[in-house]
């Protein structure tokens, strides 16, 4: 199996603990990884580090991202580069032709950038394998959040899950286990049926002024405003809200301050809290979806 990566070039753009695992897997399977954005020390050994995007991407087959992406401005999340890393056109027009990026979410400009360079572009971060595993160290890491911010236990709280997506369905299980009220707010009926299989209270989002008044906790997976100043001035005084949808978030953060609200934004917790589980998935992941992308190039290249 590892011969389909083998001598295949593979650039890894910054990232963190979990690209670290994914480039001593990548080795492994026989591949020529070059990484930028870690010091030496860090990488496996077998791969090459360089100092700058540009010179990573120049004829690269394959362009690995973190799941966090860019910033709008091409930034690369990195958390062991001394500087800045920035993904340029210029970077993205140096890969080799018919190249493969692989990243969480793309922006906007490098979905054109892809299209205008005839690159096949992979964004991975709501696939099932990757997205449903990662929510175990979201839930973990949320509910750490809510016991260091809260004076009382988890159980016989009440919380509220916003949003019943994969995130949102391992939250609420977890924050049940350990006996917790819980309340999900969703609109989508068959997932409220499931939040009532579960055992959980249900409720649309006209409900919201309402279960924010007697709410202890609130966790949002929602990626865009749901809690905004008309909901927040009816919450109870002393709720926490751990949103942990991508930035911004779905909470007025501006508007919980004005009223004196508890509120974090905390996105990308598998990286932070649980980084050697979450690199296990992309290195468990990201070489089968490699193997396939070039097994089926193999195969069309034979039969064209």
């Amino acid at each position: 199996m590892s011969s389909v990566l083998s001598g295949i070039k593979i650039a890894v753009l910054g990232g963190d603990d979990r690209e670290l695992i994914l480039v001593a897997e990548l080795v492994k399977r026989g591949a020529t990884v070059v990484a930028v954005g870690f010091p030496r020390e860090k990488i496996s050994h077998g791969a090459f580090v360089v100092n700058s995007v540009e010179e990573a991407c120049k004829d690269t087959e394959v362009l690995i991202l973190p799941l966090p992406g860019t910033n709008e401005k091409g930034v690369i999340r990195a958390v062991y580069a001394e500087q800045e890393l920035q993904l340029t056109e210029k970077a993205i027009a140096s890969v080799s032709r018919n190249a493969l990026i692989i990243i969480g979410s793309a922006r906007k400009y490098l979905k054109e950038w892809a299209t205008k360079y005839d690159l096949t572009l992979m964004e991975i971060v709501e696939m099932d394998e990757i997205a449903i595993l990662n929510s175990i160290p979201t839930a973990e890491g949320a509910l750490q959040i809510a016991m260091e911010e809260t004076s009382s236990t988890i159980h016989g709280s009440k919380t509220c899950v916003i949003g019943f997506g994969r995130v949102g369905i391992t939250m609420a299980r977890t924050l049940k286990a350990l006996g917790s009220e819980v309340t999900v707010v969703a609109r989508n009926s068959g997932q409220l049926a499931r939040a009532y299989e579960m055992g959980c209270n249900r409720a649309g989002y006209e409900d919201l002024h309402e279960i924010m008044n007697h709410t202890n906790i609130v966790f949002n997976t929602v990626p865009c405003m749901v809690l905004d100043s008309s909901i927040l001035k009816y919450a109870n005084p002393e709720v926490l809200i751990v949103d942990l949808a991508t930035q911004p978030g779905g909470t007025d953060f501006e508007a919980a301050n004005t009223f004196g609200l508890k509120a974090i934004l905390a996105p990308g917790l598998p990286g932070k809290v649980a980084p050697v589980f979450a690199g296990k998935i992309l290195a468990d992941v990201i070489p089968k979806l490699l193997i396939k992308e070039f097994a089926e190039l193999d195969k069309d290249l034979l039969y064209g």
